[in-house]
């Protein structure tokens, strides 16, 4: 699914959700968890408002097994904040943002 999709269900979205579209949209992987600390990292140097929240599995709608373990290797390491899921608003903005990041 899109980021253009996703932003039509709601406005604000986990950030392991966006991770997953924003991959999508490149077609790539999303499954490796040290390259979506990079897409935070990067997310945070862009100052784009992100609020951290502490997400289950079953609340990302991981029905799946790979990110039912994606989600668990992130908890793993939750004292660095590149590890941490996050909302996101999808602004117009923040899309410009996240489309900006090299994949």
């Amino acid at each position: 699914m899109s980021l253009d999709q996703i932003r039509k269900k709601v406005i604000f979205h986990n950030s392991v959700d966006v991770w997953i579209a924003a991959c999508g949209e490149k077609d790539i992987s999303w499954t490796n968890p040290e390259e979506y600390k990079k897409f935070i990292a990067y997310l945070l140097k862009n100052n784009l408002n992100l609020k951290a929240f502490n997400l289950c599995a079953h609340e990302a709608g991981a029905t799946e097994e790979e990110k039912t373990k994606f989600t668990e290797i992130l908890a793993e390491t939750k004292d660095d904040p590149n590890s941490l899921t996050y909302t996101i608003k999808l602004s117009d903005n923040a899309l410009d943002i996240i489309r900006g990041y090299s994949f």
